[in-house]
């Protein structure tokens, strides 16, 4: 499978199992899993064909690991904006975790803090270069750093996903730390 199909593959993937389900007629169980037999039929029946296969392919070559497959079901990790319970247990984070944006958002971070947006979670990573490669798909990366040391013993609660991204409801600003050159 080349480069380009996976990428399209994912994508499309990303986009009903996280956001828009519904968008090709799947219905979604409380923890965001669905039938893999349904979600190629459905996706066939919206003109988009895959087969099982590139499906596998996908799940695999994935640097993220985006979706996890149980058995003959599949998921989404985490960034959902339709209402799921990952079923994540609670975990105590590192000392520091980081956020990767842009200079744009940066006025808005230092006012409100990271809020989710139109996710469930805010989402942080593990170390400054897959921060780094996050806020590198909207321009010029940030790298924020989180001390979520901090946050944990004032009582905020972190989970982390499959693929290694830490969630967090919210982070209020006292708690980040951006480069000395923003």
């Amino acid at each position: 499978m080349d480069e380009r199909r996976t990428v399209k593959v994912s994508k499309y993937l990303s986009k009903h199992l996280r956001h828009q389900p519904e968008r090709i007629g799947l219905t979604l169980d409380e923890g965001g899993w669905v039938e893999i037999d349904v979600l190629i039929a459905s996706a066939a029946a919206h003109g988009f064909t895959f087969t099982r296969h590139e499906l596998d392919h996908v799940v695999v070559a994935n640097d993220k690991r985006r979706f996890a497959v149980e058995g003959t079901r599949i998921r989404a990790s985490q960034g959902h904006s339709v209402e799921v319970d990952l079923g994540l247990p609670t975990a105590t984070p590192p000392s520091y975790l980081y956020h990767g944006t842009v200079d744009r958002f940066l006025d808005a971070i230092r006012a409100e803090g990271l809020r989710p947006m139109n996710r469930h979670d805010v989402h942080l990573s593990p170390d400054r270069e897959t921060a780094t490669r996050v806020g590198a798909r909207r321009g010029r990366p940030v790298v924020l750093s989180v001390d979520t040391a901090a946050m944990h013993h004032d009582g905020h609660v972190f989970q982390v996903s499959a693929n290694g991204v830490w969630l967090t409801k919210a982070v209020p600003p006292q708690y980040l730390r951006f480069p000395e050159s923003h």
